[in-house]
């Protein structure tokens, strides 16, 4: 009788696309004896753009987890070992192969981006790459790798959930987990907060133990404590693609600001006639503004381009793909909205809620977070009045809205009290100097004034 031998296949950190080099693991969905299947998303890492979900190309069972959650990964890293009995399990083995040969074939195609699991469950081939020690990473048995996580290491938290824990003092080894394989999920931190705060008036619940800062910190990958000094977190994920993106806007783009007051008063009064005209379906004011933007940039379209600095030349954009600043736990992203040149201001409507939801949720694909060609931000969310925005580069220009407050405002010679806020538009003066951005935006502010203005461009 033959004895079936085990055979153990590497799965690295593959490509994620868009030009990503490296993820941060945030949750494992297998653990160390669990059976994968192929295509089975085993592990949530968070890139500078999203969330993602990665499947494994590979069937049996698992043999090693090489990083624990936290840890930030290059991609080519050792990610997973999977073991496949050889004589036992041909047809898994067999089948590693023919997804290792799909993901090639898609990769080749010029996807670059076939990875990501959102309705394909696809993933691209491990592939030979450098590995941050500089030493070549590919193909193998692992053997080179970090030890694999054994039943008593510790087990696998989100760094958001880390965090979370660490500012309300929360003792994660008191925390009863729920998620797979012992798992310290949210809702579980959210619940041992809940029991402190009951302490204080209901002496019959037992206290979650506060955490000891020492121990704490030294778990924690957002930062680690310095000996006489503060503490030293690191730029990760989307702060750290924030951060490099505002440095390159300002170092490269020589910005300009201007703004204007308006009178807000009549396209309130527009979005009330435009819900109660599609009952149950609420059209936000961003979805004004952004129509708005669309036939501005109509009107402007020097406005809607880049700065090609290697070849000194403007890109002037046919198309417009609307970004606009969304806040996420995770941090400031710029969903984009295709060819909202295209829509209606109901279409609009649909698709930013839309995308605030995914973002939110954290699942927002790559190719959403790019391609941009002009960014709105709505941070009169937050209860002010103004700002001098970055441009988000590449783009051009960029518009923000205030909050909208009771201000005394003469009308018609008259004073009167009405719903006014601030824009600002700040615009790269490479592309146009300030007659077209002055009369961009004086556009804007008169749509908003009179939003009966914009049947003239329908």
């Amino acid at each position: 009788m033959t004895t079936a031998t085990l055979q153990e296949q590497l799965f690295r950190l593959p490509d994620l696309g868009e030009g990503l080099a490296e993820a941060e693991i945030v949750e494992w969905k297998v653990a160390v004896g669990d059976t994968v299947t192929i295509d089975q998303i085993v592990i949530e890492v968070e890139t500078a753009k999203a969330a993602v979900e990665v499947p494994v190309p590979y069937a049996g069972t698992v043999l090693r987890l090489h990083a624990e959650a936290g840890t930030a990964l290059a991609v080519g890293e050792p990610l997973i070992t999977v073991g496949a009995a050889v004589a036992g399990e041909a047809e898994g083995t067999a089948g590693g192969s023919v997804a290792e040969e799909r993901y090639r074939e898609e990769e080749q195609a010029g996807s670059g981006n076939v990875l990501i699991g959102y309705g394909t469950g696809h993933g691209p081939a491990p592939r030979r790459r450098r590995g941050r020690t500089g030493g070549a990473t590919g193909g193998g048995t692992g053997t080179e790798a970090a030890q694999p996580l054994g039943p008593h290491a510790p087990r696998v938290i989100s760094p958001l959930v880390r965090r979370m824990a660490r500012e309300h003092g929360i003792d994660l080894a008191a925390v009863a987990p729920s998620g797979p394989a012992g798992v310290v999920l949210r809702r579980d931190v959210e619940q041992a907060l809940a029991r402190v705060r009951r302490t204080a008036t209901d002496p019959e619940v037992a206290p979650v133990a506060p955490a000891q800062p020492s121990a704490d910190l030294a778990l924690a990958p957002q930062g680690r404590p310095a000996a006489d000094g503060p503490q030293r977190i690191p730029l990760r994920g989307v702060r750290r693609a924030v951060a490099d993106k505002l440095s390159r806007s300002r170092t490269e783009i020589p910005d300009a600001t201007t703004w204007v007051d308006v009178d807000a008063t009549g396209l309130l009064q527009a979005k009330k006639a435009l819900e109660a005209a599609e009952p149950g379906r609420r059209i936000g004011l961003l979805a004004l503004l952004a129509r708005i933007c669309v036939a501005g940039l109509r009107r402007f379209p020097e406005l809607n381009s880049t700065v090609d600095t290697e070849r000194r030349e403007i890109l002037r954009f046919n198309e417009v793909h609307l970004g606009f600043a969304a806040q996420t736990e995770r941090g400031l992203v710029v969903p984009v909205v295709r060819d909202a040149h295209l829509m209606t201001t109901v279409q609009l409507a649909l698709e930013l809620a839309r995308l605030t939801e995914l973002a939110r949720a954290g699942s927002l694909p790559p190719d959403r977070l790019t391609g941009g060609t002009f960014t709105l931000n709505n941070y009169g969310v937050f209860g002010v009045d103004g700002s001098t925005p970055i441009i988000n580069h590449p783009e051009a220009a960029l518009l923000g809205a205030g909050r909208i407050v009771d201000k005394p405002w003469v009308v018609d010679g008259a004073l009167a009290v009405r719903k006014v806020m601030q824009l600002s538009f700040s615009f790269d003066h490479r592309v146009c100097d300030g007659g077209v951005a002055g009369g961009f935006l004086r556009y804007v502010a008169d749509c908003v004034e009179r939003p009966a203005i914009l049947l003239a461009d329908a």
